[in-house]
């Protein structure tokens, strides 16, 4: 596994500094926060768990809401990518790939589907809901990047196709950090109490 950027560090916990993230492929000092460029959700802030709602340990679970302050000027296109950083290997576990997003201030609703989506790491084009061992703690970055030219990628396409696609294209990038813990009470565990006899 590479090793992450220096000027990456700030902004990552440590158990989500992986060296294979796209940020520390296509970003940099200059680019990360450029001109303001902020990327939150309504349902967490940077650093705090994911809700079990956007994940596999709920049923009818959905993406989570993400929101994006304005690109800087000439930005023509927005992309954003998920990655679980506590995840091994050289590249970390994709759980999101969006792009086609139009070059302004913006928002992605919870569940909304977005204009244009690659495979995640189960190639599929969906958001991939987190489901992991009970007890276990997973870092989850997302990364937003402003491109100076859209992109011409169909849907469906691979990361490796969107990052080549993307090398370049930087202007300005921005940061959001969930994390998740499975608990035993996601587990359905039922009691005799919960049966009518």
């Amino acid at each position: 596994m590479s090793a992450l950027p220096d000027w990456l560090h700030a902004s990552l916990p440590p158990a989500a500094r992986h060296g294979g993230l796209a940020i520390a492929r296509l970003g940099s000092e200059r680019s990360l926060g450029r001109g303001g460029l902020q990327l939150t959700s309504p349902a967490f802030r940077s650093g705090e768990a994911l809700d079990p709602s956007f994940t596999a340990d709920e049923e009818d679970a959905v993406a989570p809401p993400l929101e994006w302050t304005a690109p800087p000027p000439g930005a023509m296109e927005l992309v954003v990518i998920v990655e679980d950083a506590t995840s091994a290997g050289d590249d970390p576990r994709c759980h999101w790939l969006v792009w086609g997003l139009p070059g302004q201030r913006g928002k992605l609703l919870e569940g909304e589907v977005p204009p244009r989506t690659g495979k995640n790491a189960l190639g599929n084009s969906e958001w991939l809901l987190p489901d992991l061992p009970e007890g276990e703690t997973h870092h989850f970055v997302f990364q937003l990047f402003a491109l100076e030219l859209p992109l011409t990628l169909m849907p469906g396409a691979s990361r490796a196709d969107l990052l080549a696609a993307m090398e370049g294209q930087v202007v300005a990038s921005a940061l959001l950090v969930a994390q998740y813990t499975r608990s035993q009470e996601d587990e359905e565990d039922w009691g005799d109490d919960d049966f009518e006899l």
